[in-house]
């Protein structure tokens, strides 16, 4: 029996008792949350709620939300996960991560209602409601929120949306979410409420199962490529956004423009009032670690991205392309890379070996990581380099490349944050 730590202040305690409180880490369904979130008055907030979901891209297209909505002066709740150093980048106000006391007073307030309701929370769960009651609390005007597992029985989804956002539609978490597009596809559009706008930004075929799902709702439906438009300009440094009886021209950001345009189609059918200068200086100005993130290190340039399924990868190799085009020094790219058992680790490489070069693999230090044998067997062929962990093969890659290779760091966010980690060890 773990007692809640209700005298701590000490925001690690908290964690690790939401860590254990629930028999399963995760547990898709809503029966347990609705009452705790009802008991917490979060479920109706009085704010305008833009919730994204989707197998890619739901971070920079959540992201690039938050950022023009802050630009244009709104007081923003941001939710996002995972995490990547610290717990608190979770959940955002105004731009900058929550503090610790902030979010310590609000797990006290989950846990009364849960203690009240008589049910357990898995730490998603409470992580999330916690999220929300800082945003009610702080009279946040917009919620983004961000689904961490498919959408229909995702933690999330107690809340109702003014927006629903689908990215796009994968393959991935197939154990929980269903083997089929259509399966997935039925699970990301339990966001859709009725009468609400949805945006849909894949570059495939619009669901039947999202369609189903908005007819039942009466929602009204904007598509990529039917509703909404992105193209790129000649000069590499704007692209144009095309909606009926909309045209803008707006700057590049460092995140893809596909996402990007994605975002910029839910503020135009939010109802919220947001000027074009909003619109680009969010752009400009929306950062996500992990995505297509160039940097340069050692006087080396590094691309990290955290691409773990096809869908991701296919999406890296199209920024790489564009990118090589415009950095045309960079003649070969080495790759340091190491992904999740569970992940389709074939077709992956089987994406990436026409760019790569040379492999440099380890395996993670996380449960799920692929032992080294799995992914020396989806690299037959090629020419890789074994080390026993991600640090020193990227030390490796940064001692041997030259100045025409390009490093790129892929294949699960557990590769980049090894790579992270080790950067902040050498004071990089």
């Amino acid at each position: 029996m773990h007692i809640a730590p209700l005298e701590t202040d000490d925001l690690q305690t908290w964690l690790d008792y939401w860590s254990h409180v629930h028999v399963t880490g995760i547990d898709l369904g809503l029966e347990r949350v609705i009452p705790v979130a009802e008991k917490l008055g979060v479920i109706t907030p009085d704010a305008t709620v833009l919730t994204v979901a989707g197998t890619n891209g739901k971070g920079s297209t959540s992201t690039t939300l938050a950022s023009i909505l802050n630009a244009q002066g709104y007081n923003v709740g941001l939710y996002q996960s995972p995490h990547i150093y610290r717990f608190n980048e979770r959940v955002k106000l105004a731009g900058q991560e929550v503090d610790d006391q902030s979010l310590i007073d609000a797990f006290v307030l989950v846990d009364q209602a849960r203690r009240a309701c008589n049910l357990s929370l898995s730490f998603f769960e409470a992580t999330t409601l916690a999220a929300f009651v800082i945003f009610k609390h702080k009279a946040c005007d917009v919620w983004v929120l961000e689904v961490g597992l498919g959408g229909r029985l995702d933690v999330v989804n107690v809340v109702n949306p003014n927006v629903a956002v689908i990215t796009n539609i994968g393959l991935d978490h197939t154990d929980w979410l269903g083997d089929t597009i259509e399966k997935i596809a039925f699970e990301k559009a339990g966001i859709i409420r009725p009468n609400i706008p949805v945006i849909f930004g894949g570059q495939q075929q619009l669901p039947q199962a999202i369609q189903d799902k908005v007819t039942e709702c009466n929602a009204q439906l904007y598509a990529l490529n039917r509703d909404y438009f992105y193209q790129d300009t000649l000069d590499g440094q704007t692209w144009n956004f095309a909606s009926s009886g909309t045209t803008l021209k707006l700057p590049l950001g460092s995140l893809a423009v596909d996402n990007i345009s994605t975002a910029v189609a839910a503020i135009l059918v939010s109802g919220l009032q947001v000027s074009q200068q909003a619109i680009a200086k969010g752009i400009q100005s929306a950062k996500l670690q992990g995505r297509f993130e160039v940097r340069s290190i050692q006087d080396k340039t590094v691309i990290f991205d955290a691409g773990h399924n096809p869908h991701g990868v296919e999406f890296l190799l199209k920024q790489l392309r564009k990118f090589l085009e415009y950095n045309k020094q960079y003649t070969e790219v080495i790759a340091v890379f190491s992904m999740l058992a569970d992940k389709d680790i074939n077709s992956v490489v089987k994406l990436l070996k026409n760019t790569v070069l040379k492999w440099k693999i380890a395996p993670m230090n996380v449960p799920r990581a692929a032992p080294l044998p799995q992914l020396e067997a989806a690299l037959h062929g090629e020419s890789v380099e074994n080390f026993e962990n991600i640090q020193v093969a990227f030390q490796s890659a940064l001692e041997q490349s030259n100045n025409n290779q390009l490093i790129l760091v892929c294949g699960s966010f557990h590769t980049l944050e090894a790579v992270w980690e080790y950067l902040e060890n050498v004071n990089e």
